[in-house]
């Protein structure tokens, strides 16, 4: 199907359209074409943009600035949180849902269970939804399972024009049994009831980089989609570079490159234009940080791991002093590298146990400084004060400078937490002033694939392409054809020599 077939079918006057396309042919360009297109006077509903990621709500707030006003782009599961806050008496819970859903199991799949349940037992709330979005823009909804989409199509049929975008082969989250007897979407039913089904597959991303190496992409995601593993060892464009490089690390799940294998990589990552270093594990971010003479930063993405593990922990601290100064711990070890138990964190947390009491000099005295913050307030605030004061440290004294932190955004959160009434508090305002803000990543930076997706760059390397991180299952099909995706000029995937991933013929 063309570009002016799908066009032609988002402006008809079909109640469901649903339009699949791979990474790249369109999807974004089409749905905020018709975004603006679709806009209402004011006071007459606006159109709502739905997605999975905050990512897409940054790709599609760039491409929709002019209609700003009318257009409302947020994450399914923000609309889910909104729903549940108004209704949280009715639902059974608290007053702020989303810090619940964060501290229960599967307390966000929770949530669209129950903000489905309402609108399906009060078809009211729904259409009161449809009247204040008369148009809604699905976005990602391969992402979606079965309650997310349950509560879209509430609205739908109280009204809401509903375009729906997706590309089964980027869903690359884990499946899981969801609660509430939860199913995941079945993307055959739904384009079996759409009133128009579209496809896509024309590669515009790469009309002004590479076309040879979209054609190619689309090429390896129909062999991935066939379950056949994509052959690395002839037809490669240009633009499409394998280098094989063993994996030195000692760690699992880590990747080092062996130094004589890594001109090549170099010589790639060095290169004019914009750069994402992509790989599987949060691990491997980390190493590939290190091989890169932490040159190259780590792209946080919106989700911060490390911050949710930290402020859980302190919560459970509970005022423990002991169990404040190991969340600190755990959180400076987890975000940065030269905070090692004996440079750095047995005297620290000695100190706080022991409440101080021994006469320090040197560094340890100013270790000991750190502690004291925390036996004056054993909780997070006491916490914050250790970070602030350890950034100051690693800026103006030479003791410190060993301590290299990769995860900066992260660092600088956890420090602000001090500020709010309980870490938790401070967690669910960060998150929120995160949500709007929607940062993008640097030129150059070292990421996940699923931190990536959404995203585009000229140059993208893919390390390691071996068979811990690709094996042979759907999902890392999916995974590996996403990473493939990302680039419009240039593309490197880096294959170990010993278990190469079975999904390449190398």
């Amino acid at each position: 199907m063309s570009d002016e077939s799908v066009y032609a079918a988002l402006r008809s006057d079909s109640s469901l359209v649903v339009v699949e396309a791979p990474g790249g042919c369109g999807k974004t360009h089409q749905g905020a074409g018709y975004a603006r297109d679709a806009v209402l006077p004011r006071g007459q509903g606006r159109v709502l943009i739905l997605t999975h990621t905050h990512a897409a709500c940054s790709v599609f707030s760039q491409r929709t600035r002019d209609v700003a006003a009318q257009v409302e782009i947020r994450t399914i599961d923000s609309l889910i949180a909104q729903l549940s806050t108004a209704y949280h008496v009715g639902l059974g819970l608290p007053a702020d849902p989303a810090l619940w859903a964060r501290q229960n199991t599967d307390g966000h799949d929770w949530l669209a269970v129950k903000a489905a349940a309402l609108l399906r037992r009060y078809p009211g709330i729904a259409h009161a939804l449809a009247c204040r979005y008369p148009t809604i823009i699905c976005d990602e909804h391969q992402d979606s399972n079965g309650e997310r989409h349950a509560l879209i199509m509430a609205m739908h049929q109280q009204g809401a024009k509903l375009r729906i975008f997706a590309d089964p082969m980027q869903s690359v989250f884990a499946p899981k049994v969801y609660p509430g007897g939860c199913l995941p979407l079945d993307w055959a039913e739904l384009t079996g009831a759409a009133d128009r089904f579209e496809q896509l597959d024309h590669p515009h991303r790469w009309n002004a980089g590479s076309p040879e190496l979209g054609q190619w992409v689309l090429r390896a995601r129909a062999a991935l989609q066939r379950r056949e593993p994509v052959d690395l060892r002839r037809d490669l464009p240009a633009a499409v570079t394998v280098v094989r490089a063993d994996n030195q690390a000692q760690r699992a799940l880590e990747f080092r490159p062996a130094a004589a294998d890594r001109r090549l990589i170099d010589v790639f990552a060095n290169a004019p234009g914009t750069l994402m270093v992509l790989t599987y594990t949060n691990a491997a971010t980390r190493s590939l940080r290190s091989f890169f003479l932490r040159q190259i930063p780590l792209w946080e993405g919106h989700r911060r791991d490390a911050l949710e593990t930290y402020v859980d922990a302190l919560t459970v601290a509970n005022s423990d002093r002991n169990a404040v100064a190991a969340a600190v711990v755990a959180f400076m070890q987890s975000t940065s590298i030269g905070f090692t138990q004996g440079a750095f964190a047995n005297n620290f947390t000695q100190d706080v146990r022991e409440g101080c009491v021994r006469r320090r000099r040197d560094k340890p005295a100013k270790l000991q400084e750190l502690a004291r913050l925390i036996v004056a307030e054993p909780d997070h605030r006491g916490a914050s004060k250790v970070l602030m004061a350890l950034a100051d440290l690693r800026r103006n004294d030479d003791d410190f400078r060993s301590i290299q932190v990769d995860g900066a955004r992260e660092f600088l959160e956890a420090g602000k937490l001090g500020a709010f009434e309980s870490a938790d508090a401070g967690l669910a305002e960060i998150s929120q002033r995160r949500t709007y803000t929607r940062p993008s990543p640097p030129p150059k930076c070292i990421s996940t694939i699923h931190k990536a997706k959404g995203l585009e760059c000229q140059n993208v390397i893919v390390a390691p392409c071996d068979a811990a991180s690709f094996g042979n299952n759907d999902r890392a099909r999916c995974l590996l054809y996403v990473a493939f995706s990302r680039p419009t000029h240039r593309l490197m995937l880096v294959v170990p020599r010993e278990n190469p991933s079975p999904l390449l013929r190398i």
